[in-house]
C-alpha cells in the first residue's frame, strides 16, 4: 500500500519463462500489493513457473489474443482485486522493476495519474542496445505523434507504463486493437481525455531472451501508430467521431 493506495503490478507474458523469475524478484514488496500475470497462451511453462514463485493471480489465454488483449484482461482483472495504482511491467527484465517505487510516489501523491518509463530521456535507448532502425523510427513516429496529437513525450512506445484507477477507469481501453498498436491507442485515449503523463528516465536492456518484434511487425506497427494519430488529429478537430474516445460504460 501507499498512503491507503492499492498498488497492483500487471506482467503481459508471452514465452517469458527465461525471465519471469528474475523480473518478479526485483518487485519491490511490500509496497506491491498483488501481482497479477497474464500467459497469452505461451508454449513455455510461464504458467507453472508464475505459481511456483508465488503469483497469486494467474490468468491463462488457452488462444493467443495478442499484446493488447493481454492487457485488456490484466487491466479489468486490477480493477476488479480493488486497484487504486497499477504498473505494466513487462516480465522479459527488458525494464528494470527498480522504478516502480518512483512510480508509485508520483501517481500516490497526485502528482500526475499516468507515468511512462522513458527510454529516450537519458540516452537509454542507446546505451541499453536498441537496435538503431528502432531508435530513427522511434524519434520520428514520436516526432510526428507530438504534432498530431498536440502534446509533447520524449516517447510514445515504452513497454513500462504506471496508471491510476481513474485513468483506467475513464478511458475505453476495451475498444482498442488487441495488437501491439494497443499502447498507442491508449495513450491518445489518455491524452485526448486530459490527463497528465509524467515520464521518468528508464534503462532498457536488449538481450537474446527479451522480447522484440521484427522489421516486418515494426513497420506494421509503425503503420497503426501514424492510423492512430491522424484519427486522433481528426477526433481532435470535430471531424470523425470514433468509438475508442467515448467515455467507457460503468460497471455497476
Amino acid at each position: 500500500m501507499y498512503k491507503g493506495k492499492k498498488v497492483i503490478v500487471v506482467l503481459p507474458a508471452y514465452n517469458a519463462a527465461l525471465t519471469l523469475e528474475k523480473t518478479y524478484n526485483e518487485i519491490p514488496f511490500p509496497l506491491v500489493d498483488e501481482v497479477i500475470l497474464c500467459d497469452d497462451a505461451s508454449k513455455d511453462n510461464t504458467s507453472e513457473l508464475g505459481r511456483k514463485i508465488g503469483i497469486q493471480h494467474i490468468i491463462r489465454h488457452e488462444t493467443n489474443k495478442g499484446y493488447g488483449g493481454n492487457q485488456k484482461s490484466l487491466y479489468n482483472k486490477a480493477l476488479e482485486l480493488g486497484g487504486d495504482i497499477v504498473i505494466m511491467l513487462h516480465p522479459d527484465y527488458q525494464y528494470t522493476p527498480m522504478l516502480i517505487p518512483a512510480m508509485v510516489n508520483i501517481i500516490g501523491d497526485d502528482l500526475y495519474p499516468v507515468v511512462l518509463g522513458s527510454r529516450i530521456l537519458g540516452k537509454g535507448a542507446l546505451k541499453g542496445g536498441m537496435p538503431m532502425y528502432k531508435y530513427i523510427a522511434n524519434r520520428l513516429l514520436t516526432f510526428t505523434q507530438n504534432m498530431l496529437v498536440n502534446y509533447k513525450l520524449s516517447e510514445y512506445h515504452t513497454g513500462y507504463r504506471s496508471f491510476s484507477r481513474d485513468v483506467l477507469e475513464g478511458i475505453n481501453f476495451n475498444a482498442n486493437d488487441d495488437d501491439f498498436v494497443f499502447d498507442n491507442e491508449m495513450l491518445s485515449q489518455i491524452i485526448y481525455a486530459g490527463y497528465d503523463i509524467a515520464e521518468v528516465t528508464c534503462p532498457t536492456k536488449y538481450f537474446d531472451e527479451a522480447s522484440s518484434i521484427n522489421f516486418q511487425r515494426s513497420a506494421k506497427y509503425g503503420i497503426g501508430v501514424l492510423r492512430v494519430s491522424v484519427g486522433h488529429f481528426l477526433q481532435r478537430m470535430g471531424l470523425v467521431k470514433m468509438e475508442m474516445y467515448k467515455e467507457p460504460k460503468k460497471v455497476k
